[in-house]
């Protein structure tokens, strides 16, 4: 993606995670294996991020040590009093900087480098729209904020889920919280985000009605809902690993592999595997696995070629 601009990325893993009940950082709980944080930084990579910084709060010391080695500046968010006073933390981990920021959550893993790319080509439009925000309409909006459009794609309110009306609740368009704003944008309406609200928080949404007031339009880009989706308790980390899983069993079979019983198979996040390689019922691969390509080949559970382990 040679064509993507120039842009930093904030990540937002400060939150407390106490619907969890754990005492792993709900951002280290993994999905095929891997962090929930880590799924989201490989993609920031892929990209092509110029600057990553993830925004840590209770429970920091295990945030840190898992990302080191990984090229990220640290920003510390003592007291968790919302959203926007999250990103502010970011604010001297960006000193200088004036490219177009991405805003992302830790526990969001699966958005698109596509998508992200969509956003950023937003961004920089003709039109020149302040913010461009990350929506979707998921078949259960539950509790997200709602977006409520005006003309085209741009936005004429959002709004959070404890404080919209009950029409507004009705509006299925939902907003993921991820963004894309101009560093020197950003900072300047932050500092005007006040916590006049049901929960007394600094919202981040609420830069939009910011940009609004100086004539700057915030606009939408819709993706999947698969991509929007965020973990708040083992109940959704078990429901997103489901349709991880679902989607990596897709990509097998249309890849050359055969699934004997598809659903009765899961993969590691680095799981890989050649044309017509046969995998038989109630495997579950381990970190690492790999078939050779070439010529057809067969492994049930206890093949060691693979690395894998029979599902119990």
């Amino acid at each position: 993606m040679s064509d993507t601009p120039n842009f930093a990325v904030v990540i937002l893993a400060a939150g407390q995670g106490t619907r969890m009940r754990s005492d792993t950082h709900k951002v280290l709980h993994p999905i095929a294996g891997k962090a929930l944080l880590m799924h989201l930084l490989d993609s920031v990579d892929r990209l092509g991020a110029e600057k990553r910084v993830v925004v840590v709060g209770k429970g920091r010391d295990q945030v840190e040590k898992a990302l080191v080695g990984r090229d990220v500046l640290i920003a510390h968010q003592a007291e968790q009093k919302g959203t926007a006073h999250a990103v502010q933390q970011a604010r001297d981990a960006l000193s200088g900087y004036d490219g177009s920021v991405l805003i992302l959550y830790g526990d969001t893993p699966f958005v698109e480098p596509d998508t992200l790319k969509r956003m950023l080509d937003r961004l920089d439009g003709q039109d020149g729209p302040g913010v461009v925000v990350l929506a979707s309409t998921p078949d259960d909006p539950l509790n997200y904020g709602r977006i409520i459009l005006g003309e085209g794609d741009c936005i004429a309110k959002m709004v959070e889920f404890k404080d919209a009306t009950d029409d507004e609740r009705a509006v299925r368009l939902c907003n993921s919280g991820m963004m894309a704003v101009r560093a020197a944008d950003l900072f300047r309406w932050l500092d005007e985000v006040g916590n006049d609200n049901a929960a007394g928080e600094y919202y981040l949404p609420d830069v939009v009605n910011i940009a609004a007031a100086e004539g700057r339009d915030a606009v939408v880009i819709e993706g999947d809902p698969y991509e929007t989706a965020g973990v708040n308790s083992r109940a959704e980390l078990a429901h997103l690993e489901l349709d991880w899983q679902r989607r990596r069993r897709e990509r097998a079979l249309q890849d050359g592999a055969t699934l004997i019983d598809p659903e009765s198979v899961w993969f590691a996040a680095d799981t890989k595997l050649g044309r017509d390689v046969t995998v038989e019922p109630h495997v579950v691969f381990g970190p690492a696995s790999k078939s050779r390509t070439g010529r057809p080949s067969r492994h049930s559970a206890t093949s060691r070629a693979l690395s894998l382990r029979p599902k119990r």
